[in-house]
């Protein structure tokens, strides 16, 4: 019955984080959050290391500032315990220009007494940056080997 419960928990979270309510989504977790996405932070710098609800304030205020609209779907979700894993598929439309980044997100929230103690997420930020910079950085990649850079 506790899987069920968590995976409810992270359903009824990500509903509201993703309708842009970030105090919301701040109740589902505990006062030592802590949260860690392998990014490059210097051109997502949003992403990363972050512990505590002020951190994640910050994150997530200046994630929901980059994006007009934000949705998610969840293909796989899967508890055991207090952890529960979720492939999330999300669609970003960015504020400056109205396109849609997409991109999959593998997710895994622990809880401790009813509340999110952590979110750990894997996504391919290669993907996301050539969605975000809008240009095929592979091909340039490509191209600036081929001239001996």
């Amino acid at each position: 019955m506790v899987e069920t419960l968590q995976r409810q928990r992270v359903l009824n979270f990500l509903d509201v984080f993703y309708s842009g309510d970030v105090e919301g989504a701040l109740a589902f977790c505990a006062d030592d959050i802590e949260f860690l996405a392998n990014a490059p932070v210097d051109l997502l710098p949003h992403m990363g290391h972050r512990r505590g609800k002020e951190a994640m304030r910050q994150m997530w205020t200046t994630i929901h500032g980059r994006y007009s609209e934000m949705r998610y779907e969840v293909p796989i979700l899967v508890a055991e315990g207090d952890q529960v894993a979720a492939n999330l598929r999300v669609f970003f439309r960015k504020s400056s220009n109205e396109r849609i980044v997409q991109f999959d997100i593998a997710a895994f929230y622990t809880f401790r007494d009813g509340r999110i103690v952590q979110i750990r997420e894997i996504l391919d930020t290669f993907d996301l940056v050539q969605q975000l910079l809008e240009r095929d950085v592979a091909a340039a990649l490509a191209t600036d080997k081929s001239r001996g850079m």
